[in-house]
């Protein structure tokens, strides 16, 4: 008899789905035999700079040892946040991208008797670790297509473990002010830890803004996550981290994997803290593309969520999943967000200009099949 695999795992892994990320281009030029050097990947919020030139320089070092083990620790990288920042290095937990230092703070705190609470529209790895660690996710309604911060607040027990906040959300792209943020965890018991996930800070520019590492030393139960796959395009390279007070950071420091982030990763994240002209550079042309895009869409008359990213979730109607396709087929790839429960959306990644263009030629054209061009 056929043994049922499935069966034998854990409970809350059963009845979970992969994660679907954005479809490679690759995938796609194998697919429809397209050109893949004529295939534009807008799909998975990549910055369309390319990577850094003293990343670049450093990663090329970093391959002269691949023989080597990675520094377990990653002196460097941490020392260089540590003096980025203001904070201890022993206030640092790095990852293989901010993803896995998300699944080591739910691993590390919650538990099958916990409830994990975060918003709905909210990034999927927050339910998919909740879920995998048999803990209760408890989704509270967004407001807005954002996080609605006091029904968050309101949904704590005396069973929540852990809060997760994203600020910029993905895949809305809504942002809440230091303000709210404040008042926010001013309502949170101090036994609850709140997750901040900044994966996109970066591009936020106004002082109006939250910068959730100045927020620790008032509350000790935040943990700030961030990301170099972003604003700093170090995407292919997985390079996450999170920082805490040292009590936290000790706590996920002995579940965090052994060299879990290699020499490459740490060589080019290390250099490219020191390249503020790329990351200026990078938010110039986002700030410029989401505004190429965001006049392309109130001209065509398409509604959309004011975003504070690297992307922009516009509302197509219900068929979207045919105009995706549709844009497929002329070789450019966004992303359908009907899994996270927006099934009249599609997320943009901002691109460069001529990028932006040909998806908004593209665009309309997919509309116009469909019968709503305007």
């Amino acid at each position: 008899m056929a043994v049922d695999y499935q069966s034998l795992a854990v409970k809350g892994v059963q009845a979970l789905s992969p994660y679907q990320p954005g479809k490679p281009i690759e995938e796609l030029a194998r697919e429809l035999g397209l050109n893949p050097a004529e295939i534009i990947k807008l799909a998975s919020n990549e910055n369309p700079l390319g990577p850094s030139e003293k990343a670049l320089a450093a990663a090329r070092k970093a391959l002269e040892e691949l023989c080597l083990y990675p520094d377990g620790n990653g002196f460097e990288l941490k020392q260089a946040l540590a003096n980025r920042f203001g904070v201890g290095m022993d206030q640092i937990t790095l990852g293989n991208g901010s993803n896995d230092v998300l699944e080591v703070i739910a691993r590390c705190f919650a538990d099958t008797e916990s409830e994990v609470v975060f918003s709905q529209y909210a990034f999927a790895v927050y339910p998919i670790v909740t879920q995998a660690i048999g803990a209760k996710g408890v989704p509270v309604p967004a407001k807005e297509w954002g996080h609605d911060l006091d029904a968050m607040a309101a949904a704590v027990t005396e069973r929540t473990k852990l809060v997760f906040v994203a600020n910029p959300n993905n895949p809305t792209g809504t942002v809440h002010t230091a303000r709210a943020i404040e008042s926010f965890l001013d309502k949170i018991p101090e036994r609850v830890l709140v997750v901040l996930d900044e994966a996109y800070c970066e591009y936020l520019t106004g002082e109006e803004y939250p910068d959730g590492i100045k927020l620790l030393e008032r509350y000790p139960n935040l943990i700030v996550c961030r990301t170099f796959s972003k604003a700093w395009g170090l995407a292919a390279l997985r390079v996450g981290y999170a920082i805490s007070s040292p009590a936290i950071a000790d706590i996920l420091n002995r579940v965090r994997q052994p060299f879990n982030v290699d020499s490459v990763a740490l060589a080019a994240a290390t250099a490219v803290l020191q390249d503020e002209a790329y990351l200026n550079r990078s938010r110039e042309v986002n700030a410029a593309g989401l505004r190429q895009l965001s006049e392309a869409f109130e001209l065509i008359g398409l509604p959309y969520i004011p975003s504070a990213g690297n992307f922009i979730a516009v509302e197509v109607g219900d068929q979207a999943q045919g105009i995706y396709q549709s844009l497929l087929s002329h070789g450019v790839i966004v992303r359908p967000i009907a899994g996270y429960g927006m099934p009249l959306h599609l997320r943009v990644s901002v691109g460069l200009p001529e990028e932006n263009e040909r998806f908004l030629d593209a665009l309309s054209q997919s509309l116009a099949a469909a019968g709503q061009g305007g």
